[in-house]
């Protein structure tokens, strides 16, 4: 580090690639440069993506330096002579800038709370912009950084952007929120080609001068022509609509469902806004409701027609009429084929006639079928859910039709208002992101659309907490979505699109779930994962004011604070010639914002703990009533160690690798010496492999449909071009891999298999880390594979680690250790340990029981395999037993007629001729003595085969011999499910249960 010349020195490291010595990147020039190459044929995208992702790497490897060398103090600031808080930085051509609220530019927004959230939005707006890739239209490169307690923005800088006045630069937009705002065609045309995908509106907005202004974007949007010609867009952090739940409006109310929730709350800055996943999931939920509700319209106006021909002309207007208010409550009931449920979710739909109609959540089967006189008659939409004008329709001048029907025009037209589409002749949804934005106005003609605009901003939020956040906690519920961990967790939600402020919400759902012992652990999950938070939160505001001689001596502290029993944790400060004598260099060090470097030293454990749970309320809006970590570890079922995981990878602690003691209520659990270093965490844009992605995707596509040769020819494709643009690590390469490795397993190529997986698990220790939850899978994976190539002690050390990893991140009480038990077991049955296998089984057992119901097939098949254990110790009565619960459960639940209820009742028959068998055995001992001629009595030892075909099962994987006619059935079925899929919907499947064309594994 070179602390005079603003750049990184490498001058002893000639042959270091990124870094020519003597000379700093340019890296907006780079950055801009690679988007700009050719990208007409796959050779070329292929470049252009590698191009992408190295020069991305390399700048974002550099904010991060660069980032750390600022909150260090070894960088010299652009503005030395302001106050800490509002100095800027630039190092190696990257601006840097704090999250902190400079000239009260936040100040209507919250303050510091608003400028610390903004970047994150602002990379989340780069992220969608560079996600649609527009030709001539240009963005930042963005990195935002976390460290000690500091947020830092580092940016590319536009060229010539330095020279002159923001005012006189910004040619698109406003920079005083809305007070004056200018606007460009050339930004309108660029804009505009990113409006459908991004589902954002054209609108005019009024300036300082009360004349009607253009835009394609929020205001804080700004346009700026740099020096070399190009069009940049920054400040995108209202890229996506206001999230109304969390911004109370005077005279506004929201619908009832977020109203019976506690909406709206109070949050603490007005920047909360929707998530991209959320809009793109209610528009595509508002797609199934047009196509429903023109159906039924359409319907009924053949009903009509039918009745008579004579009274067509008066009737049709009135029943159009009367039919409209109750259309979308009706094509539910078409739909689903029962009354809609009052008590179900709801979302709430405003028609032109005010009245609300409500819709039954259990409303969109994903594969509808349009009946065909309603296709010609309503617009299709294109794979975002918008309308895609045909050809067709240009030429009529935007009718939906060549029929130039004025009936199927009324239909569309009424379904079209239903739903809040901006178009009458067509289905599209688009949000104004400026609507509640303070300061902006909006000229008189758009009145009604702005009112349109509004209700569809309270429907989407009311679409949120009624229809997603029910919908995850259900996923939950039937095991279709399994967190592991708080990072999983917080990745389930966000596909989703629920941002992490809901997570009380979510914990109510569960809390108030009639099920709630089945959800046990997504509970305790979510409770530790919004105490580490609300922990994080104020490990910041800790943390600024720490000197850096005293940095790991604040982080035990706060460690012991946050985790020790120890009931009176004293910091130790360090000695007097450590602490740097910074007020002696005028300042030029000084850490930012840092005020008093002592007063970390005095917090106790009870004030911090007071602390997470006002936090926990006024942040999440959940009462979590805990006085002490042991407090909660008491109440919730938490573990220490979970929690020490969880805040440490949310704040970049490493600590040393050691048994912590955490329960002595004498000494401390953290000493100084235990705190190694602290990371950045890093938040920036990761550059996507589209064509690999395409590929992966279709080979996922062709393996679900039974095509296993295909799929794995797509696949070994996908990774090739992954390997080509990532280089040999990363996790979707690992994805890869880990599916490749599953169809050689499959189509049975064992050792091929195995040597895939290795792989996979290599990857993810070093890309995921080695206690990931992911990587805890891959293990489980591997194991399975090294039983079937016969390394019978190889697998089970694996399982054993991963039992090991997953009691760390998740403790005992979780569905995937069933699983994982029953592995063991299993195993453990096949080496003939059987008391070990026993209790393994028995284990799994209890949870299959706990978290998938008594009553449930995975709860079958545990008794079944509990059973064989007791069969090979001669335990008959106990196997039949078990075996006569499996039984009951297959009848109760597939009836006597299926292939399972046969299986077992033939094991009944087996265990109890051998449990007879044994009897009179017995009998003869006790009554001949020694001269007792015994028949010899069979005890099977397991046999591998067996084993592994148990091992299969419980993996789900199950081997089905198909004859020739079940194969063309089988094919005829698949290609009519093909049809029946709705137009440009591609599911995207995570590769988990496998169909096949000779032999048909099925989810059990």
């Amino acid at each position: 580090m070179d602390c005079v010349r603003a750049e990184d020195a490498y001058t002893s490291r000639l042959g270091y690639e990124e870094h020519i010595p003597g000379q700093t990147r340019d890296w907006n020039e780079e950055l801009q440069t690679t988007r700009e190459l050719s990208r007409k044929n796959l050779p070329e995208r292929l470049l252009r993506e590698r191009a992408i992702f190295k020069v991305h790497s390399d700048f974002a490897g550099a904010a991060t330096r660069g980032a750390m060398a600022v909150i260090d103090g070894n960088v010299m600031a652009i503005n030395p002579g302001e106050e800490t808080r509002m100095q800027m930085f630039i190092w190696n051509n990257i601006f840097f800038s704090l999250g902190f609220d400079v000239r009260d530019h936040y100040r209507e927004l919250g303050g510091d709370a608003a400028a610390h959230a903004a970047p994150t939005n602002d990379l989340n707006g780069v992220r969608a912009y560079s996600a649609v890739d527009v030709e001539g239209l240009y963005t930042l490169g963005t990195v935002v950084v976390d460290y000690r307690g500091y947020r830092v923005t580092a940016q590319s800088i536009i060229p010539g952007i330095l020279e002159r006045e923001q005012e006189q630069s910004v040619i698109y937009g406003s920079i005083d929120f809305g007070k004056t705002v200018v606007s460009h065609p050339k930004y309108l045309e660029l804009l505009e080609k990113t409006s459908r995908p991004l589902k954002v509106q054209h609108h005019a907005v009024l300036n300082e001068k009360d004349t009607s202004v253009e835009l394609c974007s929020s205001v804080e949007c700004k346009g700026i022509i740099g020096n070399d010609g190009r069009h940049y867009i920054l400040d995108l952090l209202r890229t996506f609509p206001p999230d109304l739940n969390y911004l109370p409006v005077e005279g506004e109310e929201l619908a009832p469902e977020s109203q019976k929730l506690g909406f709206p709350c109070q949050h603490r800055h007005r920047l909360a806004c929707l998530r991209q996943e959320l809009i793109e999931a209610f528009v595509e939920h508002r797609y199934l409701l047009f196509m429903k509700m023109a159906a039924l319209q359409l319907m009924q106006q053949k009903a009509n027609k039918d009745k008579t021909a004579a009274l067509h002309d008066t009737s049709t207007a009135d029943a159009e009429s009367e039919s409209k208010p109750q259309a979308l409550e009706a094509s539910e009931k078409v739909a689903d084929g029962t009354p809609t449920s009052p008590t179900s979710s709801e979302s709430t739909l405003t028609p032109d006639d005010a009245e609300a109609t409500t819709v039954s959540e259990n409303s969109a089967p994903e594969n509808q079928e349009a009946p065909a006189d309603l296709k010609s008659a309503v617009p299709t939409a294109n794979t975002n859910g918008t309308h895609e004008p045909s050809a067709a329709e240009r030429q009529n001048g935007g009718c939906d039709s060549p029929l130039e029907d004025p009936k199927s025009r009324e239909v569309v037209l009424n379904a079209c208002k239903a739903v809040g589409s901006i178009s009458n002749t067509s289905f599209d949804i688009r949000f104004n992101p400026d609507i509640f934005s303070p300061g902006v106005r909006f000229p008189d003609d758009s009145t009604e659309d702005i009112q349109k605009q509004k209700q569809l901003l309270k429907d989407a939020a009311a679409f949120l907490v009624s229809f997603q956040a029910p919908s995850f906690v259900k996923d939950c519920l039937d095991h279709s979505s399994l967190p592991m961990d708080g990072a999983t967790m917080t990745e389930a939600l966000h596909q989703r699109g629920i941002n992490m402020r809901y997570l009380g919400t979510v914990l109510e759902f569960v809390d108030n779930m009639p099920a709630k012992a089945q959800l046990e652990h997504i509970y305790r999950i979510g409770i530790s994962e919004l105490i580490t938070r609300c922990a994080k939160h104020i490990f910041k505001t800790y943390l600024q004011g720490v000197e850096l001689s005293a940095l790991s001596a604040a982080v035990s502290h706060f460690l012991n604070c946050l985790l020790s029993s120890f009931p009176d944790a004293v910091a130790h400060l360090p000695a007097d010639e450590l602490v740097s004598r910074r007020k002696s260099r005028k300042r030029r060090n000084r850490v930012p914002g840092g005020g008093d470097n002592t007063a970390w030293a005095s917090l106790t454990p009870s004030e911090l703990w007071k602390n997470i749970n006002s936090e926990a309320q006024s942040y999440y809006h959940f009462n979590l009533q805990c006085e002490s970590v042991d407090q909660a570890v008491e109440k919730y079922g938490l573990q220490k160690i979970t929690l020490l995981r969880e805040i440490s990878i949310k704040t970049g602690i490493q600590i040393l690798i050691k048994e912590y003691n955490f329960d002595s209520r004498h000494k401390p659990a953290f000493t100084e010496e235990d705190i190694l270093n602290i990371f950045p965490v890093v938040k920036h844009v990761n550059p996507k492999a589209s064509d690999a992605f395409h590929f992966f995707q279709s080979g996922q596509a062709k393996v679900q449909q039974g095509f296993l040769k295909e799929g794995c020819e797509l696949i070994n494709e996908a990774l090739n071009l992954f390997n080509n643009v990532y280089g040999a690590m990363h996790v979707e390469i690992c994805a890869c891999l880990r599916l490749l490795a599953r169809l050689n397993y499959i189509m049975g190529d064992h050792p091929e298999a195995l040597s895939n997986q290795q792989k996979a698990v290599l990857m993810s220790e070093r890309v995921l880390g080695i206690e990931h939850p992911n990587t805890v899978q891959e293990y489980m994976h591997l194991a399975l594979y090294c039983f079937a190539n016969g390394q019978l002690s190889t697998a089970l050390k694996l399982l054993y680690r991963a039992r090991y990893l997953m009691l760390m991140v998740c403790g005992e009480d979780h569905p995937e250790m069933a699983l994982l038990d029953s592995n063991i077991g299993l195993v453990l049955h096949g080496v003939m340990e059987y008391d070990l296998s026993l209790r393994f089984l028995e284990n799994a057992l209890a949870n299959n029981s706990k978290y998938h119901g008594p009553r449930s097939l995975k709860v079958a098949l545990s008794h079944h395999l509990v059973a064989r254990v007791y069969e090979s110790k001669a335990e008959f009565r106990s196997a039949l037993q078990h075996e006569k619960e499996g039984y009951t459960i297959y009848k109760n639940q597939v009836g006597e007629a299926h292939e399972k209820t046969k299986e077992s009742s033939e094991y009944l028959k087996y265990l109890t001729q051998q449990a007879v068998a044994l009897q009179r055995t017995m009998n003869e001992i006790y009554k001949n003595g020694s001269n007792a001629s015994i028949m010899p009595l069979k005890f099977t030892a397991p046999n591998m085969a067996s084993v592994l075909e148990q091992l299969n099962i419980i993996n789900g994987i199950i081997f089905i011999p198909l004859s020739q006619k079940d194969l063309e059935n089988l094919k005829a079925e698949v290609q009519r499910r093909q049809l029946m899929q709705d137009s440009g919907k591609i599911e995207k499947q995570q590769g988990g249960q496998l169909e096949l064309d000779d032999k048909l594994p099925v989810d059990d």
